[in-house]
């Protein structure tokens, strides 16, 4: 085993085959192993485990690694084992193992064959815990994830608040803090809760040069998918991983991946143990290219070639999406971050909170703004997420963003930066952005008037501008450092001793508009059809067409193609019969039926116009819609009251409904003459029929009025299906 008086670059070699260390790696082993205490704050793929793997494996006795997941202490074991002879040279105690696993653990470690022990905060408390500890011979103590501490940190663990009273309890000795993501606030946080304030701190520079950061709208659900899909095939072979908020989401976009030809497996709390362990070591080992999971997993998981990171949904913190992302590119090789964002994520984010303590409710709140302002800014975002982290990024265009990358026009907002910073010296004190923002727009909200900002001379100075723009001018305010926000009383802004200077010396300053994102609500993203950007002379074509079609076969146009459907043909521009099949409510008998004569046209259309048709994505999706659809085919064959038929499957009354309107949209014949007969004579269905033979607009309301109310809605709508399902299938 490695000495304690080798030299570090030397035990580097034997152990783990380097030459070099890389940025302060060196000056952290050599500060533990002098017996300090030291924080280190280094980005994910900077080489943090080796500050403490290789003091450890060098000093006498046992380091203590404290860890939040089993999932990273199993990796980290697995790792270290695979540079030694003897798998002993590191081990975990968690909740994992048995009696007889951990009694091993204990024998290796009081033998002295263990230099690493990798053990939960929640394992560390146990009173048993502690009186083993107290017998072997510890080196230090290595707090992993450090940022769990503070509860202004991403991922905060109430546990890791009692380490420090713990570690007391055990035996007097060295401490290292290590996590990849902490602000100001959360370093100040750490150290104070650690007991660590003579801690040598070490900061590596939170720059990750060959990550691009993307921020894309996040539209109707079926958008997302193909954006998605046509991105990952485009990748063939590489590795990515799929973040989403929910375990629900993450079963839906791994099962999704995987009917559209992708190796996907998913990844969240609610499976068990093995099946985790089996899906990330498929990861790991190559097996799958793609891991769709929550924020669980990825913590520590040293595969160097993850080439895109896509949050599906918005995270809650700009640490948390630094940390997620900043697990591509870990070889030094392309990264992608790719951020899908809508508004309304960050409503349902603040909705889940409402319950929750004051203060955690307004730190959240606090957080989910930052993300709010880095998603919407039109600034660098490497400049942004660099500030947020304390630090300045010297260039004007980092060329690694969408913003930099594909800049917006930007004009010069000299006057109104220093609008605002006169504002902020007038009112003398710290107020939140809103309260700025509503004094600039003359806004005289409550809270304005209780501070009595409205009698100000500055009040209402900037109203031809919105909202938007002024929020916009104070970024360049604080991106500049004319502008401080204080972290600690929930994001309150103050100007600073240069933005003082600046109101006498005024600068010069550009400013790009921030993007307004489309903010589409849970029912728009989860049924809507997604709205394409359709030919709109092919549309007006197909509508005339359609006319045509329908006075040659005697039925309304509606029951041809319904407008949606023109719609998407005059986006995907079908020229063959299995194309049209995957048009929009259209399917393969109806695309039989009427379907020749609008591809042909299309195809004509196409070639006289030289139009390059898209080579569009379909989204398959799972079977559990197909297995529903065949239930209610078998209840109506079987003659089921539609009411009983809405039981059975689960479903309200007007859902059935609703899915019965789309099977027989899509093509499917149905019998409902059963259900029908008992409800409306026959003299008076051949009247209702012909009535929609008839009318030129597909509307249950209006037919309800023009029979004076003599039958119902839901009538009516039976007998529109039946209609539909003999006319035009």
């Amino acid at each position: 085993m490695i000495e304690s008086m080798i030299d570090p670059k030397d035990a580097l070699k034997e152990f783990f085959g380097f030459d070099a260390f890389k940025g302060n790696q060196e000056k952290v082993i050599k500060s533990i192993l002098k017996g300090e205490d030291c924080f280190v704050i280094m980005p994910t793929g900077a080489g943090k485990s080796l500050c403490y793997q290789l003091p450890a494996l060098m000093m006498k006795g046992t380091a203590i690694i404290i860890s939040p997941l089993i999932a990273l202490m199993k990796n980290q074991v697995d790792a270290i084992r695979g540079f030694s002879e003897k798998d002993s040279v590191a081990h975990f105690l968690n909740s994992s193992l048995s009696k007889t696993e951990i009694n091993i653990v204990k024998e290796d470690i009081i033998a002295g064959k263990t230099k690493l022990l990798y053990v939960a905060p929640e394992t560390l408390k146990k009173e048993e815990s502690i009186e083993f500890f107290r017998q072997i011979k510890i080196s230090f103590v290595a707090v992993d994830e450090a940022h769990c501490i503070s509860e202004w940190g991403h991922d905060f663990r109430p546990e890791y608040r009692r380490i420090k009273q713990m570690v007391k309890e055990i035996d007097d000795v060295p401490m290292m803090a290590l996590t990849a993501t902490a602000t100001p606030k959360v370093q100040s946080d750490i150290q104070k809760n650690l007991g660590m304030g003579d801690a040598v701190v070490y900061k590596t520079s939170f720059n990750r040069q060959n990550l691009y950061y993307d921020v894309r709208p996040k539209g109707r659900k079926e958008l997302v998918s193909k954006s998605i899909i046509s991105y990952i095939k485009n990748r063939t072979h590489k590795s990515g991983i799929i973040y989403c908020l929910s375990r629900k989401r993450v079963e839906e976009i791994s099962e999704m991946l995987v009917l559209n030809g992708v190796k996907a497996l998913p990844y969240h709390a609610g499976l068990d143990a093995k099946t985790r362990a089996s899906n990330q070591d498929a990861f790991l080992m190559e097996d799958c290219d793609v891991i769709v999971a929550t924020i669980a997993f990825g913590m520590g998981i040293d595969k160097p070639d993850v080439r895109f990171v896509i949050h599906y949904d918005v995270p809650k913190s700009l640490e948390g999406y630094y940390q997620e992302t900043g697990r591509g590119g870990r070889d030094g090789l392309e990264g992608d971050c790719i951020l899908f964002y809508n508004p309304s994520d960050i409503e349902k984010l603040e909705k889940f909170m409402k319950d929750k303590p004051v203060a955690e409710r307004e730190i959240g709140t606090q957080l989910l703004a930052e993300t709010s302002a880095f998603s919407e800014s039109s600034q660098c975002r490497r400049k942004m997420l660099l500030h947020y982290f304390g630090e300045d990024y010297p260039k004007d265009n980092c060329e690694m963003c969408d913003n930099c990358r594909h800049p917006k026009p930007k004009t010069d907002v000299s006057h109104e930066v220093t609008q605002s910073l006169q504002v902020l010296s007038t009112i003398k004190g710290e107020f939140d952005l809103t309260h700025l923002v509503n004094i600039i727009t003359g806004k005289k909200t409550d809270q304005v008037k209780d501070h009595g900002h409205d009698k100000f001379a500055l009040f209402g100075c900037g109203k031809e501008k919105d909202k938007i723009f002024w929020k916009g001018i104070f970024r360049i305010g604080l991106l500049n450092n004319l502008v401080s926000k204080n972290i600690e009383k929930y994001g309150l802004l103050t100007i600073t001793e240069a933005g003082l200077q600046a109101i006498k010396t005024p600068g010069t300053h550009e400013m790009a508009m921030d993007t307004v994102f489309d903010f589409v609500s849970d029912d728009e993203f989860e049924n809507a059809i997604a709205e394409s950007i359709c030919d709109e002379e092919l549309f007006r074509d197909l509508k005339d067409l359609r006319k045509s079609v329908s006075k040659e076969v005697g039925l309304p146009p509606y029951v041809i193609f319904q407008d949606p459907s023109l719609e998407d043909m005059a986006t995907k521009y079908p020229i063959t019969m299995d194309e049209l099949e995957k048009i929009h409510g259209v399917g393969k008998n109806k695309a039989l039926k009427f379907g020749q004569q609008f591809i042909d046209y299309i195809d004509q259309f196409v070639k006289t116009n030289n139009i390059e048709r898209p080579d569009d994505i379909t989204v398959k999706t799972s079977g559990e819609k197909s297995k529903k659809k065949i239930a209610i085919i078998q209840n109506i064959d079987k003659k089921m009251a539609i009411t009983d038929i809405a039981r059975s499957n689960g479903m309200p009354y007007q859902e059935l409904m609703d899915e019965l309107e789309t099977m027989v949209t899509l093509g499917t014949k149905l019998d409902l003459h059963y259900c029908i007969d008992e409800l409306i004579e026959d003299e008076y269905q051949l009247e209702i029929v012909d009535y929609f033979k008839k009318c030129e607009e597909d509307d249950l309301n209006q037919a309800v009025l023009d029979f004076d109310n003599d039958f119902s809605f839901e009538e009516l709508q039976l007998m529109r299906l039946q209609f539909f399902s003999d006319m035009a299938n």
